[in-house]
């Protein structure tokens, strides 16, 4: 039998050891600490009874419950370790030489994904579009590949460079996010993305996402009857959908770029991490009601307990090298446990003990914060940033994103029920052809402008101007482009997102580019 409470495993610069799991965080004598920088690789099999590492001069197995060393062998370069999932293998990867038994005979594959889970295997293969043809998904279960019917599913589409692809638990659907480079619309920098649904039984669809913009995380709840969506231009909206592809439950908007199921599927966290300031939503799933909203500021890495009661977020070395640690957490947002790394060292890795699913059963889900010893950190305010012509200024309360609540918290009305998978493709032709009449309106010069109907309310009537010199008419143009990208970039700062250099650099240039679009108007 394995520990009724996972054990937690960090390795680092102080060397590889194990810590005792909630509520006693004391160092484990299951695994003595093994010093020295060596240590690339560990894991445990499957039930957490194994565990395994590469000490750069040989690999060790060893019981987790019997505290006993079992194995160990000369495999110097040993960078990958996973057990089978009966704990009778350790596969351990270096050159590769294992020896081929079937092969999927497809033309220009760019990636594939397996399924997880027990036999029949299944595997979902991508191959990008050419010369005008499609890309497409094709879903497909070992080793039936060969024949043209071989495929369980199949998916295409345009508009992808890349996908990413996401099975279920239970291998019935995969979730493809497909990507481009560049967004034609100019909408974005980072090109733009669809989601799209294939299930095994040949059923598939375009999941329509109420607001524009990337797509930050897919995840799949446990059950595999319901996926979690993060996407849209800041503040990012969140929605939970059905098999169906229509909407569940919305979230509303919020800082936030990523989405973590707890392991019974009865939990949800949203949270901001990277680039947002570490903001976290718990919810409960099942009743759709706000737990708690703890803040794990500088968090590099966020995993669930398998008990479904704890969270793990930390900060390692190499994406951030200061203020490297982790912390223990219950969803209902106290801080359990902390440990800060010395300044002089890193922090490289740190993840639970895994536990097969039905060893720590659900309970029931409680709100009330539970008590803890160690004190909650408040968060420190950021302010936005402001230019150097509106530093003296009084600062107003206006705010630049309207932030959109959950649903169930939205002032009820008789038409607030969720949009069909129809009426949300709908609603989207007409706002992009809204958008494109009144872009056309505008771009339209006065002498060819229709006379307008008398209106009722004062409209502003300034054309743009027009010198007769190509070149002027030109630079004005150009000025007006890059003052619309330095307001796209202080509303982006006002949201809490931290610019690069040069986006600040360009920031800083506003006075000077106004002063010089004054001049050459002034001039016409």
């Amino acid at each position: 039998m394995a520990p009724s409470t996972p054990l937690l495993t960090v390795r680092g610069s102080e060397g590889l050891y194990m810590v005792n799991g909630p509520p006693h965080f004391t160092e484990s004598t299951v695994f003595p600490r093994e010093s020295g920088k060596n240590c690339k690789v560990y894991t445990f099999s499957k039930d957490g009874t194994l565990f395994a590492w590469g000490n750069g001069e040989k690999v060790n197995i060893i019981s987790v419950t019997n505290k006993g060393l079992l194995h160990s062998f000369d495999l110097p370069k040993a960078v990958c370790l996973e057990f089978s999932p009966k704990n009778t293998i350790l596969a351990t990867w270096q050159p590769y030489t294992n020896t081929i038994t079937n092969k999927l005979h497809l033309q220009k594959i760019n990636d594939f994904v397996l399924s997880p889970g027990p036999q029949p295997y299944k595997v979902a293969v991508y191959v990008p579009g050419s010369k005008g043809a499609p890309s497409f998904v094709r879903l497909y279960q070992y080793p039936n590949f060969a024949g043209p019917h071989a495929a369980l599913a199949n998916k295409s589409f345009f508009k992808a460079d890349k996908v990413t692809m996401l099975w279920n638990k239970k291998a019935t659907a995969v979730l493809v996010i497909a990507s481009t480079d560049v967004d034609k619309t100019g909408a974005s920098y980072y090109g733009e993305q669809t989601l799209h649904y294939i299930a095994t039984n040949g059923e598939s669809a375009v999941v329509q996402l109420p607001k524009n913009g990337p797509i930050y995380d897919v995840v799949w709840n446990s059950s595999s009857t319901e996926f979690c969506a993060v996407y849209g231009f800041m503040p990012a909206k969140a929605t939970i959908f059905n098999l169906k592809c229509d909407p569940v439950f919305d979230f509303g908007t919020g800082p936030r770029n990523a989405a973590y199921y707890s392991p019974h599927g009865h939990i949800l966290v949203l949270a901001g991490f990277g680039n947002l300031r570490g903001q976290m939503e718990v919810w409960d799933v099942k009743n759709y009601k706000l737990i708690s909203k703890p803040v794990a500021s500088d968090s590099t890495y966020f995993a669930w307990c398998p008990d479904g009661e704890h969270i793990l977020t930390a900060t390692c070395a190499p994406r951030l090298r200061v203020n490297n640690g982790y912390k223990i957490w219950h969803y209902t947002g106290s801080i359990l446990h902390k440990y800060d790394v010395p300044s002089n060292a890193e922090l490289w890795q740190v993840s639970w003990q895994p536990f097969l699913d039905g060893i720590f059963p659900a309970k029931t889900i409680t709100y009330q914060a539970v008590p803890s010893e160690v004190p909650n950190e408040e968060p420190k305010v950021a302010t936005a940033y402001r230019p150097p012509a509106l530093r003296n200024k009084p600062i107003t309360n206006s705010k630049l994103h309207e932030e959109e609540p959950p649903q169930n918290m939205k002032p009820q009305s008789g038409n607030d029920k969720p949009l069909s998978k129809t009426a949300l493709k709908n609603q989207r032709k007409h706002e992009a052809k809204k958008a494109a009449k009144q872009e056309a309106r505008s771009d339209k010069s006065p002498d060819l402008a229709p006379t307008p109907a008398p209106q009722s309310t004062p409209r502003n009537t300034v054309s743009q101007p027009i010198s007769g010199d190509p070149e002027i008419d030109k630079k004005i143009k150009n000025l007006k482009k890059k003052l619309k990208a330095i307001e796209q970039l202080k509303e982006q700062a006002a949201t809490g997102k931290q610019l690069e250099k040069n986006q600040l650099e360009k920031i800083q240039k506003e006075t000077a580019l106004l002063q010089e679009l004054e001049d050459l108007e002034l001039g016409i």
